[in-house]
C-alpha cells in the first residue's frame, strides 16, 4: 500500500491531535488529584476535630450524679476541607439534652473559614442498687441482699436507687431475681396497712405520732395515712423507712 505526502501529513496531524488531547486529559487529572490531595484533611486535623467535639460534650453536658460521662466522636470523611487552625477550634451545639444518646457538635475555624458537623455518641453510667440474692415478696431488704453497680443509664431509663441506704428495711412487692436492678416500683418504703411514724412539721416545730399507711409508697411519694390517736386521715410524703412527713 502506498500513501501520498498529503495523506501521510493528514495521518500525522490526526495522531498529534489525539495524543495532545490524551496528554491534556492526563495533566488535568493529575492536577485535579493533586489539588484534591492538598485540600483534604490530614489525619492529625481529623483527630483534632474529633477531640474538640468530644471535649465540648464532656464539658457541657451534665454528668450523672456519682457516675461518669463518655463521649465518642463518629468517623469523619478524610475528603473534607480542613486546615491547621491558627486559633483553638470553636465548638457549639443546638442540643444539650443529657439524656440523648447522640448529639451533633459544630466544629469551626473562623480564620480559615471552614466548619464540620460531628455526631458524638454519649454513654452515661451511674450507680444503681442491684439485687445480689433472690428476694421473695414481702421480704425485708437487708444490706446483704443488695449492692451498687455502675449501669448504662441510656439503657436503664426507669426510676431506681443510687444508694443502698435508700432501700434497706423496705419490703419487696414481688419476687425478685439476683442480678436485677432494683426499681422504685419493686419495693414499698412504706407499705399498706403498716404502722408508720408520722412527723408533723409546723412553724419549725416537729410533732411525732403513730399511724397506719392506707397505701403503698416510695421515697418522695405522697400517700394517705390514718392517725392512730385521732383516727383522722391525712396525706403525707414518704420521707424514710416506715416514715411519713406532713407539713402544715
Amino acid at each position: 500500500m502506498t500513501y501520498s505526502k498529503t495523506s501521510l501529513c493528514s495521518i500525522s496531524i490526526t495522531n498529534c491531535r489525539a495524543f495532545y488531547k490524551k496528554f491534556c486529559k492526563s495533566i488535568g487529572f493529575l492536577f485535579f488529584f493533586f489539588s484534591f490531595s492538598v485540600l483534604s484533611a490530614t489525619e492529625n486535623q481529623i483527630q483534632a476535630i474529633q477531640q474538640s467535639a468530644e471535649e465540648y460534650i464532656v464539658a457541657t453536658i451534665e454528668w450523672p450524679m456519682g457516675g461518669k460521662l463518655e463521649a465518642t466522636a463518629a468517623n469523619i470523611d478524610s475528603r473534607i476541607f480542613a486546615t491547621d487552625c491558627p486559633s483553638p477550634l470553636n465548638t457549639s451545639s443546638s442540643s444539650t439534652n443529657p439524656s440523648a444518646s447522640n448529639i451533633t457538635v459544630l466544629v469551626e475555624c473562623f480564620e480559615d473559614n471552614w466548619r464540620v458537623y460531628v455526631p458524638v455518641r454519649l454513654v452515661r453510667s451511674g450507680p444503681q442498687v442491684t439485687i445480689v440474692s433472690p428476694l421473695s415478696r414481702g421480704q425485708l431488704i437487708s444490706p446483704h441482699d443488695v449492692t451498687v453497680s455502675m449501669v448504662d443509664l441510656q439503657r436503664f431509663r426507669r426510676q431506681g436507687f443510687s444508694s443502698i441506704e435508700a432501700v434497706i428495711g423496705a419490703k419487696a412487692k414481688k419476687n425478685l431475681r439476683a442480678g436485677e436492678i432494683l426499681e422504685d416500683r419493686d419495693i414499698c418504703v412504706v407499705c399498706r396497712n403498716e404502722t408508720v411514724t408520722i412527723k408533723a412539721i409546723k412553724s419549725g416545730m416537729t410533732i411525732t405520732t403513730k399511724g397506719v399507711a392506707l397505701t403503698d409508697g416510695s421515697h418522695g411519694e405522697q400517700i394517705r395515712v390514718k392517725n392512730s390517736k385521732s383516727n383522722r386521715i391525712i396525706e403525707g410524703r414518704v420521707s424514710g423507712i416506715s416514715e411519713v412527713t406532713v407539713v402544715f
